[in-house]
């Protein structure tokens, strides 16, 4: 078990690679601990939860949502929780954003920690400290930012997830790397997904770095006032289409850079395309579709990077070199609309 620290603001968040769920007792008392998974981790794993007390929640982004909350904060009354628990979420992006969320504000906050189980959650759900819930088609409309105090990596829960689950993952590794690590992204060119799902030492390798260039970029702005809106690049349109198509996080996000990279190409002259849209195709993600673009735009509207009609949407000026530009939504929409 390989231990990295990582230190935002006052807050430290613990991580630890190429560990086993077994180690988690070795972070959190398991008489002052309750971990809360979802169904499909539960069916696929239960035996890893019979020495722990569990809340068990219904599986899928339709429950990320306030009622499931409510649900779990009474579960957490009636199981006596106080300021002394340890919450744990054991799941994929989902039941983290749940988790934290809960955690946060449940007693004004109590000590809570992760146990990620798909690629995605590793490497960019579960880092970085924003916890929330949807409101209808808006994503994360609700939320907080508190950082958790550890994170536990064991890779043998990816076993059981389908390769879409993996390409959902990928989609996260990729922007990562088109916005922070050019080397990074050349890697993964020369890769592929089944060379990570095969050679564990890779995928840990790979799961670290990409920690690691978030981490980064959180903790020189946790609170999204600057550098961090980096991270954004692919999301303003790719939670509008998650949200309207319910496609999958990653497909939506894959589709979200691609049209971002577009934006680029007029605004900032990237050259890069036929690059990206390159390597998010070798790891099995959609590149183009036919959406309602009126009717996304009305989505965007209530994204949380607004600011009266101008939202701030993330560009690149090359492979592993981006640039926020306020664009107004109306203007938006029309060269959105030209270009694809």
């Amino acid at each position: 078990m390989k231990k990295v620290r990582f230190t935002i603001g006052s807050a430290h968040t613990d991580c630890f690679f190429d560990a086993r769920f077994s180690q988690l007792s070795q972070l959190t008392i398991p008489a002052n601990t309750i971990l809360v998974t979802d169904q499909q981790v539960y069916r696929h794993h239960r035996q890893l939860f019979s020495a722990w007390n569990t809340i068990v929640l219904r599986a899928g982004e339709s429950y990320k949502v306030q009622a499931t909350v409510d649900a779990l904060v009474a579960q957490l009354v009636s199981l006596k929780a106080d300021r002394s628990t340890t919450l744990v979420g054991v799941g994929g992006g989902v039941v983290t954003d749940l988790v934290g969320y809960t955690a946060t504000i449940y007693m004004r906050g109590i000590r809570f920690g992760f146990v990620p189980t798909t690629v995605l959650a590793m490497v960019d759900a579960s880092v970085g400290g924003k916890n929330g819930v949807d409101v209808g088609n808006y994503k994360n409309l609700i939320g907080t930012i508190r950082q958790p105090a550890f994170l536990l990596y064991d890779t043998s829960l990816l076993s059981t997830l389908p390769q879409a689950e993996w390409q959902n993952g990928f989609a996260e590794i990729i922007k990562h790397a088109s916005i922070l690590d050019a080397s990074l992204f050349a890697a993964l060119e020369k890769r592929s997904l089944q060379y990570f799902r095969q050679h564990a030492k890779a995928l840990s390798a790979l799961l670290i770095k990409n920690v690691r260039l978030k981490m980064r970029v959180v903790q020189a702005d946790e609170q999204e006032s600057g550098n961090r809106k980096w991270l954004n690049f692919g999301h303003t349109l790719g939670h509008a289409l998650e949200m309207q198509y319910q496609l999958s996080h990653g497909q939506a996000i894959s589709l979200g850079m691609v049209i971002a990279a577009e934006l680029s190409t007029h605004y900032l002259k990237f050259t890069g395309v036929a690059r990206l849209e390159a390597l998010l195709l070798r790891y099995g993600l959609p590149t183009r579709a036919r959406f309602d673009l009126k009717k996304l735009i009305r989505i965007v509207g209530m994204d949380k990077k607004k600011k009266a009609d101008l939202i701030s949407y993330v560009l690149l000026k090359k492979i592993g070199q981006v640039a926020v530009k306020p664009l107004r939504i109306d203007s938006l929409e029309k060269m959105i609309a030209r270009l694809t």
